[in-house]
């Protein structure tokens, strides 16, 4: 019997113990019929080799086994989260002066456009100003003209 007969015969045992115990069919089957044969999932259906795996190899066992490129599993979705999170860029010392003097030449200027538009509210109304809308007006104006 071949590996691939007895796979297929321990899925059809697998399947048969599921349902006696759930009383559905396996619900995932057409999602395993895709990924089995992944890289990720490969090397969890490979047969392992017999005998006692907590023994150790000697050295002549370690010489004589063929090496083989390791396998590489694909980078999963946390570690990929955690390279773009942790890799942050390193600004220099100018590029941190500059960012900062552009910040506060708009935060100057954001200033100076909401007392122009309080000035602008307070020329553009019809009624009387109060003693304090006076002082503020006068304020501005000495101020921006």
């Amino acid at each position: 019997m071949s590996y691939g007969q007895k796979d297929n015969d321990l899925l059809k045992l697998a399947k048969d113990i599921y349902f006696a115990d759930q009383k559905t069919k396996f619900t995932l089957d057409h999602a395993w019929c895709v990924l089995r044969y992944e890289q990720k999932w490969l090397s969890l259906n490979t047969p392992k080799p017999s005998g006692n795996s907590k023994q150790k190899e000697t050295c002549s066992q370690a010489l004589s086994c063929p090496v083989g490129d390791p396998e590489v599993h694909p980078e999963g979705i946390k570690v990929a989260k955690a390279k773009r999170k942790n890799t942050a860029p390193v600004r220099s010392m100018e590029e941190c002066q500059t960012v900062w003097e552009m910040k506060k030449d708009d935060l100057l200027m954001k200033e100076i456009l909401t007392n122009l538009a309080i000035l602008d509210t307070l020329l553009a109304k019809n009624q009387p100003l109060t003693e304090a809308e006076e002082v503020v007006k006068n304020k501005l104006l000495a101020l921006y003209f």
